[in-house]
């Protein structure tokens, strides 16, 4: 025995209304004793519902769910248990929206670009610096009066050692 149409619009988050117009339009079907199949009737919305067509579900199932767990202990009290999760849905519209005016006001930058851009810098740096003894050394074997390539070879190893200890830092863009 599957779910009356109240009970599958409460499962599948959407109005009474939408589920009888998915049944009128062959988007899902009824069992022979005319209830629904949630896992069946789930697969053929997802499949043959078209998502320009959409609104989008602006309360996640889990979210559908957690206010069905709050109906059955409230007792039958659906005002509150409906005007708390509106309200959550509201909170998550607002959210969305700050989001979305932080991106476009440059406040929020796309995550892996940024990640992108500090690996080329660092790429850079490290080359800077590997090549940092061959423009120096000559210079300063000059000043202490040694020879340039001894110079060269002594700053290449102790630049390398210190890149390899800098290899060790963690980015954590959390």
């Amino acid at each position: 025995m599957g779910l009356s149409r109240r009970q599958y619009a409460r499962h599948r988050g959407v109005s009474e209304m939408a589920v009888r117009k998915a049944i009128a339009a062959g988007r899902i079907t009824l069992e022979p004793d005319g209830t629904i199949d949630p896992d069946k009737a789930d697969r053929q919305w997802d499949e043959r519902t078209d998502p320009a067509k959409t609104r989008g579900r602006a309360v996640p199932r889990d979210a559908v769910e957690a206010v069905d767990e709050a109906l059955g202990e409230s007792g039958g009290n659906s005002g509150a248990v409906f005007m708390r999760a509106r309200a959550a849905n509201e909170v998550i519209k607002v959210r969305t929206g700050r989001l979305k005016l932080q991106k476009l006001e440059g406040e929020l930058v796309d995550r892996r670009r940024a990640e992108e851009m500090i690996f080329d810098l660092a790429r850079r740096e490290r080359d800077a610096w590997i090549g940092w003894p061959a423009r120096v050394a000559a210079r300063m074997a000059a000043e202490l009066g040694v020879e340039a390539r001894l110079v060269e070879t002594v700053l290449d190893r102790f630049i390398r050692e210190h890149l390899e200890e800098l290899v060790e830092i963690a980015l954590e863009l959390r």
